[in-house]
């Protein structure tokens, strides 16, 4: 761990309280990341904060030690319920979501504050018996927190601080008319604390920061400051056929190498973690269709290096914190430049170093040029020797099983009957499809 990315600024020379202060100590933190030394003297005077930061910069703690001195400094209404949330924090990802409830549950240990996470894909009941049970600080993804909230489980009339996390995330993924749905029921942008954080301070999420907060203030933190000079950068000019050959061969040549290697789409993920498997490399596949239980289980797994390899789509990219990433490996080089970013921040995290190995190949190579425009310099490209291209029998694939689809018209018994199951599955929150 390399201290390069910190500040002289202590976190015990700003005002908190002793709980606050017990709990940073407890997280391992003495000096501030750039982005908390320029954010939280502004969020500590009740400034509202829009924020440009890369992922694994520290901007989590920033907010979190913001809400939680806050919450030390301006009671609760002694009106309030206790299913009324003081501080709301609305994230793109289910991952990104459960890393900040891990960090807020650390940070607010000795506060006496409920954290409490939620999101789609699990625990349904569950998550809406904690809310019901008490919420101080509510963490979640867009379409869990409205599916709550118009069932009147909570509501948002006793927020004191808001946060958006990852804020071009969320026009990507479409959520944004669920964003504004969420800010126009807290109070009004003068009677709250708001903070938001994106990797781009694009037109767009300014114009959000704008209409929803308190005459932000933008606090730019440049990329080229955190990372470039940690994450060491290499391409090779791949033909598509020596792909697996390369990658195997790289990974053979690492020793206790921690590795997440991107692929653009879920059938070429399926093949890669076949030949990684099938050559001596556990790996696991991380992609949009796999359910949420399963993949807290394989980040797990990988977190504690039961598998050495994470076979990732996008899906992956961001809000992702996994400690001691190696090497990030760019099978498919991404269509979205900014995507590129997002990948190679998975590695040379909290100061650490790490390698990013891009394969530019027939398929994927004309993106090539936009990416290096967009990160302002030229990825170094090494010339693939015989001697990197592992032996890779075609018949070492592994194969995963899928399980059969019954025939169409036909139900389970086979008599080509359907089952009734009372006239269809409901749909919880109105039928609304699921998107986090």
């Amino acid at each position: 761990m390399s201290d390069k990315h910190l500040t002289k600024t202590r976190f015990d020379s700003f005002p908190f309280s002793e709980s606050i202060l017990d709990g940073v100590r407890e997280a391992g933190f003495e000096y501030c990341t750039p982005i908390q030394e320029a954010t939280l003297p502004l969020a500590l005077e009740g400034r509202d904060i829009a924020g440009q930061a890369q992922t694994g910069t520290g901007k989590t703690a920033a907010f979190l030690l913001a809400i939680l001195h806050l919450l030390d400094q301006e009671p609760a209404d002694p009106r309030r319920r206790r299913n009324q949330p003081r501080a709301l924090v609305v994230a793109p990802t289910r991952e990104l979501a459960i890393q900040i409830h891990r960090d807020a549950e650390v940070l607010a240990s000795h506060t006496g504050h409920h954290v409490r996470v939620v999101y789609g894909g699990t625990d349904y009941e569950k998550q809406r018996k904690q809310l019901e049970e008490g919420v101080d600080i509510l963490i979640g993804t867009p379409g869990r927190l409205i599916d709550y909230f118009k069932q009147r489980v909570y509501d948002l009339r006793a927020i004191q601080a808001l946060v958006l996390d990852e804020a071009d995330r969320m026009f990507d993924l479409g959520f944004i008319k669920d964003i504004r749905y969420l800010m126009r029921r807290c109070p009004r942008p003068d009677d709250r604390l708001s903070m938001l954080f994106s990797a781009t301070l694009s037109y767009r999420v300014l114009e959000l920061a704008y209409e929803h907060m308190n005459n932000p203030q933008k606090v730019v933190i440049e990329a080229e400051q955190i990372t470039a000079d940690r994450v060491r950068e290499v391409g090779y000019m791949v033909a598509n056929d020596e792909k697996i050959p390369l990658l195997i061969g790289l990974l053979n040549r690492l020793e206790a190498a921690r590795a997440i290697v991107f692929v653009n789409t879920k059938r070429e993920a399926d093949r890669v973690w076949g030949f990684l498997e099938g050559n001596g490399h556990k790996a696991a596949i991380l992609s949009g269709d796999v359910p949420q239980k399963k993949r807290e289980k394989l980040l797990a797994r990988f977190a504690d290096n039961e598998v050495s390899v994470l076979v990732a789509t996008d899906v992956a990219a961001r809000g992702l914190h996994i400690p001691g990433v190696t090497h990030v490996f760019n099978y498919d080089l991404p269509d979205d430049a900014e995507d590129y970013v997002h990948r190679i921040g998975r590695t040379a995290r909290a100061g650490a170093e790490g390698d990013a190995v891009s394969f530019v190949c027939e398929t994927y190579a004309f993106s090539l040029p936009d990416i290096e425009d967009y990160i302002g310099h030229k990825i170094p490209i090494e010339p693939v020797g015989t001697e990197l291209l592992a032996e890779v029998d075609p018949a070492s694939r592994v194969r995963i099983e899928r399980k059969r689809r019954p025939p169409r018209g036909k139900g389970r018994g086979g008599d080509g009957r359907r089952r009734s199951h009372g006239g269809g599955q409901r749909k919880r929150g109105g039928g609304r499809p699921r998107r986090d």
